[in-house]
Formats: structure tokens, sequence, C-alpha cells
């Protein structure tokens, strides 16, 4: 999993793909979070994205560098815990002139039974679970 939390903070930008009715949605993301055992990102809660996953977790992840790429698919669960949250803000202060742990926005999800993949163009394809 500390790879797959590498990966995605050198890559900067990772896009997150969810589902609306049967309409994918795609938005690029940047927060990435290995928090007790768990991999974590960031998101508001009145944001489409957070509605989307409300109504169905399943997600998918996917960033570029340097010729390759990772693939993460799963369950995005929601997280109200205080730590978590000061904790990806403590990573991301940036994230601070948007978000605070006590204003009722801020939204952790972690992934659940997920799978990540590494490819490239050269190399066969790596997974992990998690």
């Amino acid at each position: 999993m500390e790879r797959v939390c590498q990966f995605l903070d050198e890559a900067q930008t990772y896009y997150l793909a969810t589902v609306e009715g049967d309409q994918p949605r795609v938005r690029p993301f940047g927060t990435a979070l290995i928090y007790d055992g768990k991999l974590y990102i960031q998101t508001g809660k009145v944001k489409p994205v957070s509605k989307q996953l409300a109504v169905n977790p399943k997600a998918e992840i996917c960033a570029f560098k340097g010729g390759k790429w990772i693939r993460i698919a799963g369950e995005l669960i929601n997280d109200d815990n205080r730590d978590v949250m000061v904790a990806m803000l403590e990573k991301m202060p940036s994230l601070k002139a948007m978000y605070s742990p006590d204003d009722g926005n801020m939204q952790m999800l972690y992934f659940k039974d997920a799978t990540a993949t590494f490819s490239s163009f050269t190399e066969a394809p790596e997974t992990i679970r998690f």
C-alpha cells in the first residue's frame, strides 16, 4: 500500500471515476494518505462526487507518471474520524484554505476491497490487493 500511495504522491494528479445513474464521471484529484492501514482520499461533502459515492461506492482511480500508470479499483467508504482529517491537512497544508476537520464539509474516504494494478507498455502488469 505504501508503494501505491507513493505513486499517487509522485504523479501529483490522479483521476477518480464514479457513476451517476448510467453516466461515468471523472475528475482530477490529488489527495492520498495512508492512515491506520488504509488508503484515504479527501473531498467535500457538498460536491457531486460525494453524493455519487453515497449512492454507489464503487470507484476507480487512474494515475500516470514516467511511462507507467496505476489503476485502483474498489469501494470508497466514508470515515468521519477527525484524526484522519487532521492527518490529511498536515500532509497537504494547502487544503487548509478550503477545509477544516470541524467544517462539516471535509470528507475522508478509504478504499475497501481494493485492487491496484501497476502497468506500462514494456512490463507485465503487477497487482496488489488491500
